[in-house]
């Protein structure tokens, strides 16, 4: 069955059907109206219950059909409903949501026809950008908290460098060395090819200088494309994406990427630092009444796309067991092909936008997109073509944690504004922020790289000590080679006592020993944060 405009009729049927089964009584976000027999009809509204929203969700369809609009009209209605959310800005049109929307003929006639009173609101915000690189307080993590999983994503490492870097960082946190930035990493793996260093890992496989290099070398050109400013400190503390304003509305984080938009691979696994970050330090709390979040996690192919299997089960992890932490995660993105079968089978609210079907890949995506659908008395192939835009076909969970049946959609209008705020009045939020001078100005501390080089300074010093004194010794023996004595077994020199004592081992090998407390890691390898 199509969806062309005609007048609509009360529905009845199985639209009447459809219409009973997103009849909830409790909490709701009203998403808009059905679509049946082609018309419109404004008193069947399709919602989705508050409380299920932990329970994840899929937005997905052909670029230009809507999908923004539609993660700004939820993000919206979250916020209303004192729902703090976090929405990733790819290409700097979402900034809108913190500003009132425009009036206009179009809107009017959306919100008639879906049976919406539509009033101009803004919502607060919070803008955010990777490390500084663009408008928005600064987002940085530690190296030690990304962590090597994540790490090796961004570096493009292949499964035995994985597992190597990943060797690096058991080392570094059993050593209580925290990396804190790039060049902390490339001190650690300098040292465990070095003389000194090689015996370090001897017992659990060792390091081969050739693996070294590729990762050394990989971290030289992943800083020189700008990524170093990523990683350092403050380290961003992503409990403040769980804040709510002082009227009660949760607030909107918006992360801007158009800076970085030419980095993929950098800022969608940023993306999921952030999640795993939330995950865990966040308690348990089972099923809540409203979730404690909802993360939009955009252009979600970025992030599977030649991922290593221990990144997809640690995805896959992460998403089945965030919800009882109150998180919930909706992936955004074209086709739910995009998303592995494991973690697309946990999105239980489903919102798909038009699908196009010009090639025969195309078609068979569709046919693809169709299967993942409970059974419908539309014909979807058809529907899902024929779509215009800010419509959609949708099932979520129920207030009882069922499927509702598969609705074709008309989506109400956001009423924030569609589009980005001007430039000056962005800058003015991100720098009337309280969060502001909390992140803004980079820290470097001492970390691995500083207690690595004076380890070896202090090596280095102990040696040059070592070789004086026993010149001094030598010259001292042939001042009293004169007096014969009965030859004796010679005694150590002394370079060669201090060489060999407890002390200059203790300098040389230092790093061997435990310099601070042992670093945890959750089960996505990123660093426990000690707050």
């Amino acid at each position: 069955m199509g969806v062309s405009e005609q007048p609509p009729a009360a529905p009845g049927g199985p639209a009447a059907e459809i219409a009973a089964g997103y009849a909830f009584e409790g909490a709701a976000l009203d998403l808009g109206a059905l679509l049946w027999d082609g018309g419109c009809h404004p008193d069947a509204p399709i919602r989705i219950p508050l409380p299920v929203l932990n329970r994840h969700g899929l937005v997905a369809g052909a670029t230009g059909t809507g999908k923004t609009k539609t993660l700004q009209l939820i993000a919206e209605q979250l916020s209303a409903h004192g729902v703090p959310v976090f929405l990733a800005d790819i290409k700097g049109d979402v900034s809108g949501v913190s500003a009132p929307g425009e009036d206009g003929e179009k809107v009017r006639e959306r919100a008639a026809q879906v049976g919406q009173e539509w009033r101009a609101t803004g919502f607060p915000c919070e803008f955010y950008g990777l490390g500084g690189t663009g408008p928005g307080i600064p987002v940085r993590a530690t190296v030690t908290s990304f962590g090597p999983v994540l790490l090796s994503k961004v570096l493009q490492l292949n499964q035995t460098q994985e597992q190597s870097l990943g060797l690096i960082f058991h080392y570094a946190d059993a050593k209580g060395l925290e990396l804190v930035d790039l060049k902390d990493l490339r001190a650690v793996v300098a040292f465990l090819v070095s003389d000194t260093g090689k015996a370090e890992l001897k017992g659990i496989g060792g390091l081969s200088t050739v693996t070294a290099g590729v990762i050394l070398r990989s971290i030289t050109a992943f800083e020189q494309q700008g990524a170093g400013d990523f990683f350092g400190e403050p380290e961003f503390d992503t409990s403040e994406f769980l804040r709510t304003a002082a009227d009660g509305r949760g607030i909107v984080s918006v992360l801007e990427l158009p800076a970085v938009q030419d980095k993929p691979q950098l800022f969608s696994t940023f993306l999921m630092w952030m999640l795993a970050d939330l995950f865990h330090d966040l308690p348990e709390v089972g099923d809540l009444e409203k979730p404690k979040l909802v993360f939009f996690f955009d252009e979600a192919h970025l992030l599977f796309g030649g991922a290593s299997k221990a990144f997809l089960a640690s995805i896959t992890q992460t998403v089945r067991l965030i919800r009882s932490k109150g998180v919930g995660v909706f992936f955004v993105t074209q086709t739910p092909k995009d998303v592995p079968s494991d973690v697309l089978a946990q999105l239980g609210n489903r919102v798909q936008h038009a699908l196009r079907a010009f090639t025969p890949d195309d078609a068979k995506a569709l046919k693809a997109t169709v299967r993942t659908f409970p059974n419908s008395p539309y014909d979807l192939e058809e529907v899902l073509t024929g779509l215009g835009t800010g419509e959609a076909v949708i099932t979520v969970l129920s207030e009882k944690g069922a499927p509702t049946p598969v609705a074709a959609t008309r989506l109400r209008a956001p009423e924030s504004l569609m589009g980005p705020i001007d430039a000056a009045a962005l800058d003015a939020a991100v720098k009337g922020s309280p969060l502001y001078g909390r992140y803004a100005e980079a820290v470097d501390r001492e970390s691995a790289y500083e207690k690595l080089t004076a380890e070896q300074r202090a090596a280095e010093a102990a040696a040059v000590e070592a070789a004086a004194a026993e010149e001094a010794a030598k010259a001292a023996k042939a001042e009293g080679a004169g007096a014969r004595a009965p030859r004796r077994k010679e005694e150590p020199s002394l370079a060669e006592q201090v060489v060999g004592s407890g002390i200059f081992k203790s300098l040389a090998r230092s790093i061997g020993t435990q310099l601070g407390r042992e670093i945890s890691r959750s089960v996505f390898g990123t660093a426990r944060r000690r707050r």
